[in-house]
């Protein structure tokens, strides 16, 4: 086990990071791009300013795990192992990721780009969407029931093919629930 260790400016897209149980540990300016993170554990870790766009998460265990600032592409969240999982985003790049079939209750995604995301079939009840460019972004037969979408921009939710109940939107991401509708709504 590895503990309460910071990990600066290393690049682990030659070299893995060793395989462990990281708990505790801070990775700052890291690059993981392509790399393998697949069969890791991380928990209560915090990732700032790190590159892990299109890095293998198979089997990876995110337990009480927050990301800021970090570019995060391509990621295919659903093939973390889902026991325990709890992460947060913040000021993150989560492009092209997937969040497939996952049961994430009170994600935060704060002011992240979360451009052509994957939610289909997620349960995301009470997630906070706050300031986040959701341009894109796939919700279908996803519960999002009680989630903030008020600040969110860009997103384009069919309540009918998606779970919204009690979910907040402000009156100007109304064009975003209606858009199926051709429906014109001035400001």
């Amino acid at each position: 086990m590895i503990l309460d260790q910071t990990f600066k400016n290393k690049d682990y897209t030659k070299k893995r990071l060793p395989k462990g149980e990281y708990e505790n540990c801070i990775f700052e300016n890291c690059n993981f791009e392509n790399g393998y993170l697949d069969n890791q554990n991380f928990m209560e870790c915090e990732f700032i300013d790190c590159n892990l766009s299109n890095a293998n998460l198979a089997h990876t265990i995110f337990k009480e795990v927050t990301f800021s600032h970090c570019k995060m592409m391509g990621l295919k969240f659903e093939e973390c192992n889902d026991f325990l999982l709890d992460f947060s985003f913040q000021n993150c790049t989560l492009n092209f990721s997937s969040f497939y079939g996952l049961t994430l209750k009170n994600q935060a995604f704060i002011a992240c780009k979360l451009v052509e995301v994957d939610f289909t079939e997620a349960v995301l009840i009470g997630a906070n969407f706050n300031s986040s460019d959701l341009k894109n972004a796939v919700f279908f037969e996803t519960n999002i029931e009680k989630a903030n979408f008020v600040k969110a921009v860009h997103f384009n939710i069919d309540p009918e093919k998606n779970r919204l109940k009690k979910a907040c939107f402000s009156t100007d991401g109304l064009s975003g629930l209606l858009q199926k509708h051709g429906i014109s709504i001035k400001y």
